[in-house]
């Protein structure tokens, strides 16, 4: 059954049609079935999508994901579900994906915010991972940005106690409200981030002269933290 999408919801991203390359195409055609997931109205189970059992990452907006693929590379160790809209970036992903033949891979090409909402049970994240989404830059745009207090809340419920999030953006001005809005959220503890691969939205940042945040919180330990549903 699929996930019944709240129309009501404001959607932090738009749809962009994207010329498909013939390899992104088959990719889709060819490796979903055997990587991709589909959104359902009941919670899947993480441990039986992987091969082995391993703390498992979600990142979320992965875009043509080259720095996710390098990542899952590095990190055999770790199970990875990366969640994206785009659909030319999801075909690129599983092409490098099946040319490696990983097996630490899943993906979901569909909204996040329904993604940890409805597919996710709670407690079930090691880490959560959002590197450089759109940070809506005019004022009458802010109420599209990803980072709000509700989704806090939803992603703190996902996570496990101890569990990290990871947050990473060129842009200052986001890079403060998101830091206001987690340290309302008193589930959230701030600490280091952990080293990750350098993304394509990073280096054109970076080349344009943006300064980059990196911002981590861990999941407090207490069982007193409430959970969303």
């Amino acid at each position: 059954m699929p996930v019944p999408f709240d129309p009501r919801q404001i959607r932090s991203y738009v749809i962009r049609a994207g010329r498909m390359t013939p390899g992104q195409s088959n990719a889709l055609e060819t490796q979903w079935q055997h990587y991709g997931l589909e959104p359902g109205s009941l919670p899947i189970t993480p441990q039986s999508l992987f091969s082995t059992e391993a703390p498992l990452v979600l990142e979320i907006g992965f875009g043509m994901g080259d720095s996710l693929f390098e990542m899952l590379q590095q990190q055999p160790d770790r199970n990875f579900i990366g969640v994206e809209v785009h659909k030319p970036g999801v075909g690129h992903l599983l092409h490098l994906a099946a040319e490696a033949k990983v097996e630490n891979l899943r993906v979901y090409c569909a909204d996040s915010v329904e993604v940890l909402r409805h597919c996710l049970p709670n407690a079930s994240l090691d880490q959560l991972q959002v590197f450089f989404p759109d940070p809506w830059h005019k004022k009458r745009h802010h109420k599209r940005r990803l980072i709000n207090a509700d989704f806090v809340a939803l992603v703190l419920s996902r996570l496990k106690p101890g569990g990290l999030l990871h947050f990473a953006t060129d842009w200052a001005p986001y890079a403060e409200v998101v830091k206001e809005t987690v340290a309302l959220n008193p589930g959230f503890h701030p600490c280091a981030p952990p080293t990750r691969p350098v993304t394509k939205y990073e280096r054109r940042g970076v080349r344009l002269g943006h300064e980059v945040f990196d911002l981590a919180w861990t999941r407090s330990e207490s069982p007193l933290v409430h959970q969303q549903q």
